[in-house]
This record gives structure tokens, C-alpha cells and sequence, in this order.
């Protein structure tokens, strides 16, 4: 037993489906079921069902919602058109990042997802930063299940038939058996799929009609990390964090050009000037030289064994085939194919700076 306070609604199935228990962000999580190698095939061949109900789901809504957001984000909102969502990052005074987060346009509504580990403190910082008219009301009483690869598609679209015409960041409303589900295409895999909000006292039931399925298997936080690595997407805490700006982490894409030529979003003085001259340092994909892999923490070096900066992430990328990684290199080592190596246990370790992502995403575009 773990010593999480928090449960999910699908604790039980996990248990009952032999999954293997730890603590992530106060909550207990399933790592894996059987297996990380094994889920992380079966994602990128077929589909994965991942349990995301310890994230944190709200509401924005009033007069000005979208203005109000726009103020605490560097991402265009008064544009995003209804039925569509956006990747945005929460900044803080110094253009740090608080978090990051998916912004769906609903009818008459933001809806935010946000990560688990950082969702009280996102929810108090957006409420203390909304002006008057404006309200956020967390969604408590749903859960999020994420069904992810490429047969997601064939396998939702055989409860929820509209599912099979979204396109990459679409978002709907759906009814299921009578119960009412909120979908976006999209996900945290590299692989085409789904997010799919349920009401928590129907969580399990739409988990076990997935999984009854052949072609859907209960995927856990373990093959999670993998696929997320190889398809160089930012872990919050790990890859990005308040001392990150978006221009280090490559994350500029999420910036419309509205945003990136006229700011007001807190940090934008750096921001732009990071823009214009560039940063100090950049988040670059690392590919070690033989079979073992490089860990979060490990310290990057030049030739002559300088510091030039640091692994954010690392592991076995399964579908690679081989150990990929992602940190942060000093300006001038960020190009692909530049030869630096990382200090493991008191040894220098050879590595190449790579391109990201390790493995082509496969969004349906």
C-alpha cells in the first residue's frame, strides 16, 4: 500500500485489474499493469486507457473570461474558437513557468485542465488574478480517463460514433448511454486519441466497456513517461518549471504571433527580449552512445568537461529502440549532432544533442 491520501474513481479496477501502486502527486496511481515495455508497445500499436482523474479540471466563465486568461497566459484566448483547445502555460512576474494546461473554447465557457500536482495552487492564482464578474468553479464531481494510439479512434468511435470526425485539438460534448461526456482529441503520447471527461460515479463503468474492447489495455504512469520522453513532450516539475521561460523550452509554438509581438502576459519583458536575442540556454532532445540511459539530474558537460548545463529527463525509448533524454544546454551547444557528455555516477558518459521529437507524433491533423 502506498501512502497517498487521494484515490481516483477507478482505484478499485486498478487493484482489481493487479496494477502496481505508488504514490504521484498525493494521489494513488498505477505505475503499471503489466508492465512498462509491454504498455508502451501496446499504446503506439493499439490503444492505451490512462486513468488522468488526479488532474484538475475547472470552469472560467463570465464576461471577459477570455481577456482575463489571456492576462495570466502567453497564448492567444480571445481567438480560440469554440470547440477548440489550446496548450497554454500559467506564468509567473519573472515569464517562469506556474504550470502548463489545456484552454478548451466551450459555448459558454474555459474549460482548464491542469496538472495534478500543481492544481490548488493554479486554482488560487487564477482566482486571485480574475477580475470582478469573472469566476473559476473546479469540476470535482468528474473524472478524465485519456485513451491513446492508433486504434483509440475505432475503439471510442464504437460507444461514441461522432468521435471518428474530431481532428487534432477538436472538443466536444457527447452523450453515452445517457451519460454526459466532454472529448478532445488529444493527449500526452505522441499518439492520436482522446481525453474523455465523465462524471465520476460513471468513471468505472466507461473504463471496464473500453477495456472490454481487444484492443484497449489499462496503460500505467510508467509508460506514460516513456511515451511522453520519446515523443519530446515537457514533464511539469521535471523539464520545465517557475525558473523555465517558454523561449527555453522551446515551447514559442504555443505563442500566437499576436502574443509574441504585443506581450501582456507577466514575464513579458523577458520573454520577448529572449525572443529577439535568444536565451541563455535551450532545451535540446540527448541521445547517449550505448545502451544505458542517462537520468534526470545528471550534469551535462563540454569536451573539456565544462558545465554547460543539465538532464531534465531520461530513460529507454521503447519504440526508439535505444536511451533518449531531454535538458537544458548553454547557447552555442543546442545544434543536433553537437558531441557532449553527461557525468553518471563519476563518469563521463558520450552524447549527441538530438532533434525532438524521438518518435513521430501521429496527430490526426
Amino acid at each position: 500500500m502506498t501512502g497517498s491520501s487521494l484515490t481516483t474513481p477507478l482505484n478499485a479496477l486498478h487493484r482489481e485489474l493487479g496494477a502496481r501502486m505508488v504514490d504521484f502527486a498525493g494521489y494513488d496511481m498505477p505505475v503499471q499493469f503489466e508492465g512498462i515495455m509491454a504498455e508502451h508497445t501496446h499504446t503506439r500499436t493499439k490503444a492505451g486507457l490512462f486513468d488522468v482523474s488526479h488532474m484538475g479540471q475547472a470552469v472560467l466563465e463570465g464576461d471577459g473570461a477570455d481577456e482575463a486568461l489571456e492576462a495570466l497566459v502567453p497564448s492567444n484566448m480571445r481567438e480560440l474558437k469554440p470547440g477548440r483547445q489550446r496548450y497554454t502555460m500559467l506564468l509567473n512576474a519573472d515569464g517562469g513557468i506556474i504550470d502548463d494546461l489545456m484552454v478548451t473554447r466551450r459555448e459558454n465557457d474555459l474549460l482548464l485542465v491542469v496538472n495534478a500536482a500543481c492544481k490548488e495552487g493554479d486554482i488560487a492564482h487564477i482566482r486571485a488574478n480574475l477580475p470582478a464578474g469573472v469566476r473559476l468553479t473546479t469540476l470535482d464531481d468528474r473524472a478524465l480517463l485519456a485513451l491513446q494510439g492508433p486504434e483509440a479512434e475505432t475503439a471510442l468511435a464504437a460507444l461514441v460514433p461522432g468521435v471518428a470526425g474530431m481532428k487534432f485539438m477538436d472538443a466536444a460534448g457527447f452523450d453515452w448511454d445517457g451519460t454526459d461526456l466532454w472529448v478532445s482529441r488529444s493527449g500526452y503520447t505522441g499518439e492520436d486519441g482522446f481525453e474523455i471527461s465523465v462524471p465520476t460515479d460513471r468513471a468505472e463503468a466507461l473504463a471496464r466497456k473500453l477495456l472490454a474492447d481487444e484492443r484497449v489495455k489499462p496503460i500505467g504512469l510508467g509508460a506514460r513517461d516513456s511515451l511522453r520522453l520519446e515523443a519530446g513532450l515537457c514533464l511539469y516539475g521535471h523539464d520545465i518549471d517557475t525558473t523555465t521561460s517558454p523561449v527555453e523550452a522551446g515551447l514559442v509554438w504555443a505563442m500566437q504571433k499576436r502574443r509574441r509581438e504585443n506581450g501582456g502576459f507577466p514575464g513579458a519583458e523577458r520573454i520577448l527580449k529572449e525572443l529577439s536575442d535568444g536565451p541563455s540556454r535551450y532545451r535540446v532532445g540527448l541521445m547517449p552512445e550505448g545502451r544505458a540511459p542517462v537520468r534526470e539530474g545528471a550534469e551535462l558537460a563540454d569536451a573539456d568537461g565544462n558545465p554547460i548545463g543539465v538532464v531534465t529527463s531520461g530513460g529507454f525509448g521503447p519504440t526508439a529502440g535505444h536511451p533518449v533524454a531531454m535538458g537544458y544546454v548553454a547557447d552555442g551547444f543546442q545544434t543536433p549532432g553537437t558531441a557532449i557528455q553527461a557525468m553518471q555516477r563519476g563518469k563521463a558518459l558520450p552524447m549527441t544533442v538530438a532533434e525532438l521529437p524521438f518518435v513521430q507524433q501521429t496527430y490526426k491533423r
